[in-house]
């Protein structure tokens, strides 16, 4: 997996939403779906279900423009649930 930091706002909201630092790893290491952000080009949306949560979706929202990539926020997404 590539290496990457932690916005402020993606540390702050994996403490508030209890998102696990290695779900997210799992995600972006082996996601079940990337999609390009409709906005901007260099952002990118990794997506993968959470078994340890109910197999919550995870998405997990990077800009794979940097060196390292820097990942901008993580939630769960309610939205694509059942759908992956």
């Amino acid at each position: 997996m590539k290496t990457y930091t932690l916005s402020a706002h993606a540390q702050v909201v994996m403490t508030e939403r209890s998102i696990k630092r290695e779900w997210m790893d799992r995600v972006l290491a082996h996601p079940e779906l990337i999609e390009a952000d409709r906005d901007d080009p260099e952002i990118m949306h990794a997506l993968g279900k959470i078994p340890e949560q109910g197999g919550r979706v995870s998405r997990v929202i990077f800009n794979r423009t940097g060196k390292p990539m820097k990942v901008v926020t993580v939630y769960f997404d309610r939205a694509v649930r059942g759908k992956l």
